[in-house]
C-alpha cells in the first residue's frame, strides 16, 4: 500500500511539472512551421497563466507530444472576444494526426480564403479538443475533474485554453466498470446552453444524472419520469401525475413552511444563546424535510407519531439513499495534503465502481414503507384518475418528493441563508423593511404578499444564478445539428452527447454584467427582469412553463415559491443575520414581531 501512494504521489508531481511546462511554453509564445515557412505565434493571443492551464486533461495530456500542435488549432479559432487574429489573411483548417494525442486535431495554415460562416453570420467551425486516447485520456481527465482542477476550474480552464465556451472532454464517470462513454461536447454559455432544452434537438432519455443511469433498483425496477424522453408516452402520465400531486398540495404550502421554519428559528436562537454561533443548516435540514413532505405527502417523516416514521434521521437516511445516485458527479473537497493521501482509496470506493444498491436497501426500504402507508390516498387517485400501475406511482411520488423536492431544497436553503447572510446590514434592513410591509399591506404572509416582494424575488434569482441546485444538463443530439455560442457556430453530429455546467453559463459576461458578483438587486426593474429568462437551474428558463411535452422540471414554481417563503419568514422575524461559513454567528431580532396568516 505505502508503494502503491509513493507511486500514486510520483505520478501526480510528473504530471503537474508537466502542466506547468506546457504553461510556460503558452507565455512564452512558439515559432512554428507551415508549409515551409516559419510564423512567430502572437504572444497574447496565446498567453494563460499556468492556473488556466491546470491539469494536462482532455486537451492538454503532456507538453511534449501535442502542445505546439495544439497552439496551431488556435490560429484557427476565433477569440473569446469576437475578433479575428488578422483582418487580411483567414484561417483554412485542415486535418492532421495528433500523435501525442491518437486522436484527430486541428491545426491551421495561412490562406485567404473567407471562412465558411452560417446565416447568422458566425463562422462555422469544427468543435475543438479530443478526447485522448483510449483509456488514458478518459483517465487523466478524471483525475484533473476529481483531484487536481475541481469545479468550476475543471470546465473554465478548459475554455480558455481552447479560446471557446464549446469543446470537446470527456465527463466522469468512467469505463470500464461504469457501462457509459464519457465523450461529451460541453456548452458553456447562454446562447448554447439552450439547445440542451429544446427536446425536437435533444434526446433527454437516460440522461437525468448524466452519461450514466445508476442501477434501477434504487428506483425500485422502475424507470421513473426523470430519466424518461418527452417523446415516450409515459412520460406524459407520469408528469400529468405529478402536475396533480403539486396542485393539491397548493393550500399547504404556506403554513406548513412557517410552521417547520419557526421551529428551525426557536432552534437557532437556542443554540447561539448556549454557544455563541450555530451551524445553521443542522435545523435547517430537518426544517425542510418535514416542511417539504408537510406539503407534497401531508405527513411528517420524522414526527414519531407518524406511520412508518423515519424519525429524526431522516434527513440522513434520505440522504444515504440520494447520494449512491449522484456521487460519481460529485468533487470531494479535501485539504491537499489529505488529497494524495487518500486520492488512490476513495478512487477505489466511489469513483471506480458504482456503489452497490444493497449497502443502502434497508434504508431505501423504510422510504418507500413511508410513502406507501401515508400517501394511500395520493396512489389511489394516481391508479384511478392517471391508470398506473400504484408500485410504479409510489417510486415516482418518493422520487419526487424527497431525491428532486427535498434534495434541491437541501442544497438551496443553506445557499441562501449563506449568501443573504453575508450581505450589508443595510441590505439587510432593506429586505426585512420590504417583507414586513408586503406583510402588513397584504394581511398576512399570503401569495398576495408574497408577489408584492421584487427585492425578495430578486436576491433568490440571484441565488439560483450563482448557486444551481441542480449544476448538470445532458442531452443526445438527436440529428445533425449546427449549435451556435456568441462567437462561432459548431457542426454536431446525431447521437454525440452533450452536456452544460450552469454555474459557468450562469456566469456569462455577454449576459451578466460583473458575473462573478453576488448582487441581490441584479433582478429588480425592467432590465433586471428581462435578466429572469437566463435564470436556468429547472432545466429550462425561469421565464418558461413546464409541460408535457417538455424537460422543464415540474416543481419549478413549488421550489421557486418555497425559496421565497425562505427569504420572507426569516427577515419578518430578523433585520440583521451575521454568518461566517456554514456557521449562524449572530440575529438582530426586528423591533415588533409579525404573526404571519394564510388564506
Amino acid at each position: 500500500m505505502f508503494l502503491q501512494l509513493a507511486v500514486w504521489k510520483r505520478l501526480v508531481r510528473w504530471l503537474t511539472h508537466q502542466s506547468q511546462d506546457s504553461a510556460r511554453l503558452n507565455l512564452e509564445g512558439t515559432i512554428r512551421r507551415d508549409r515551409g515557412k516559419t510564423v512567430q505565434e502572437p504572444l497574447n493571443f496565446y498567453k494563460m497563466e499556468a492556473t488556466s492551464i491546470g491539469f494536462p486533461g482532455s486537451t492538454n495530456l503532456t507538453a511534449t507530444f501535442g502542445s505546439r500542435l495544439r497552439k496551431r488549432s488556435l490560429s484557427s479559432s476565433v477569440a473569446v472576444g469576437g475578433k479575428q487574429r488578422s483582418q487580411l489573411l483567414k484561417p483554412t483548417v485542415h486535418v492532421c494526426r495528433n500523435l501525442g494525442r491518437g486522436l484527430n486535431v486541428r491545426s491551421a495554415s495561412i490562406s485567404r480564403d473567407a471562412p465558411i460562416t452560417t446565416s447568422s453570420g458566425l463562422p462555422l467551425r469544427e468543435v475543438p479538443g479530443s478526447y485522448g486516447l483510449p483509456f488514458f485520456g478518459a483517465f487523466f481527465d478524471k483525475i484533473a475533474f476529481y483531484w487536481i482542477e475541481g469545479t468550476p476550474n475543471f470546465y473554465a480552464n478548459r475554455m480558455a485554453q481552447h479560446q471557446s465556451t464549446v469543446y470537446r472532454m470527456n465527463t466522469v464517470p468512467q469505463p470500464p466498470f461504469f457501462p457509459v462513454d464519457p465523450r461529451v461536447i460541453v456548452l458553456l454559455d447562454q446562447k448554447s446552453y439552450s439547445t440542451l432544452f429544446d427536446v425536437d434537438k435533444v434526446e433527454k432519455a437516460d440522461v437525468f444524472v448524466g452519461t450514466f443511469v445508476p442501477d434501477l433498483q434504487f428506483t425500485g425496477g422502475y424507470r421513473i419520469l426523470p430519466y424518461l424522453d418527452p417523446s415516450e408516452e409515459k412520460h406524459k402520465i407520469l408528469k400529468s401525475f405529478t402536475f396533480e400531486v403539486l396542485k393539491s398540495s397548493g393550500r399547504r404550502v404556506f403554513p406548513e413552511v412557517h410552521a417547520a421554519l419557526s421551529e428551525v428559528f426557536v432552534k437557532w436562537e437556542t443554540g447561539l444563546k448556549k454557544n455563541g454561533k450555530v451551524k445553521y443548516n443542522e435545523a435547517l435540514s430537518v426544517g425542510s424535510v418535514r416542511l417539504n413532505s408537510r406539503a407534497l405527502l401531508n405527513a411528517d417523516p420524522t414526527d414519531p407519531d407518524t406511520k412508518a416514521t423515519l424519525g429524526r434521521d431522516a434527513p440522513s437516511i434520505i440522504k444515504s439513499w440520494i447520494i449512491p445516485q449522484i456521487i460519481p458527479m460529485a468533487v470531494i473537497r479535501l485539504p491537499t495534503w489529505m488529497k494524495v493521501a487518500l486520492a488512490p482509496f476513495i478512487e477505489l470506493l466511489i469513483h471506480t465502481f458504482p456503489i452497490p444498491y444493497a449497502l443502502v436497501k434497508s434504508k431505501h426500504q423504510k422510504i418507500v414503507a413511508f410513502v406507501r402507508e401515508n400517501a394511500k390516498e395520493t396512489l389511489d387517485m394516481a391508479e384511478k384518475q392517471f391508470g398506473l400501475d400504484r408500485e410504479e406511482a409510489l417510486h415516482n411520488l418518493m422520487f419526487n418528493t424527497f431525491f428532486n423536492s427535498w434534495g434541491g431544497l437541501n442544497f438551496l436553503y443553506p445557499s441562501i441563508i449563506k449568501r443573504l447572510g453575508s450581505t450589508s446590514e443595510e441590505f439587510q434592513r432593506e429586505l426585512s423593511a420590504e417583507v414586513r410591509k408586503a406583510i402588513e399591506d397584504n394581511g398576512g404572509l399570503n401569495p398576495a404578499a408574497l408577489n408584492s416582494m421584487p427585492l425578495v424575488q430578486s436576491a433568490v434569482y440571484e441565488v439560483f444564478r450563482t448557486d444551481p441546485p441542480v449544476p448538470y444538463q445532458f442531452g443526445r443530439a438527436k440529428k445533425d445539428l449546427i449549435i451556435e455560442s456568441h462567437t462561432a457556430a459548431f457542426r454536431v453530429k446525431k447521437g454525440e452527447m452533450l452536456a452544460g455546467y450552469m454555474p459557468v453559463a450562469h456566469k456569462d459576461p455577454k449576459v451578466f454584467a460583473d458575473p462573478d458578483v453576488f448582487n441581490p438587486k441584479r433582478f429588480l426593474g425592467e432590465k433586471g427582469q428581462k435578466l429572469v429568462q437566463y435564470v436556468l437551474w429547472s432545466n429550462g428558463r425561469q421565464t418558461e412553463t413546464p409541460t408535457t411535452h417538455n424537460k422543464q422540471c415540474p416543481g419549478k414554481d413549488f421550489i421557486t415559491t418555497i425559496a421565497n417563503l425562505l427569504v420572507a419568514e426569516v427577515y419578518s422575524r430578523y433585520e440583521i443575520l451575521t454568518v461566517d461559513g456554514d456557521t449562524l454567528v449572530s440575529v438582530k431580532r426586528v423591533s415588533s414581531g409579525l404573526k404571519p396568516r394564510w388564506l
